[in-house]
């Protein structure tokens, strides 16, 4: 399986966003992620880490005027 699951970074801590994510897409500042079941989810952010052994996608909310 290759799916990873998808996280906030929120300081040091990481918040869950979705799991099982098999499709993220760029989209004018948005990103959108896809899991296996067919859940969406757009978050106004950028990839800060993809940690694919580990199953782990990490996202940081981009700021006001940040892109």
């Amino acid at each position: 399986m290759c799916e990873a699951n998808a996280y906030l970074r929120k300081g040091d801590q990481l918040e869950l966003l979705l799991e099982a994510v098999d499709k993220v897409v760029p989209e004018n500042g948005m990103l959108l992620l896809e899991n296996i079941f067919g859940k969406r989810k757009m978050i106004k952010g950028r990839i800060a880490e993809m940690a694919l052994v580990d199953h782990k996608i990490i996202i940081e909310k981009l700021k006001e005027g940040e892109q």
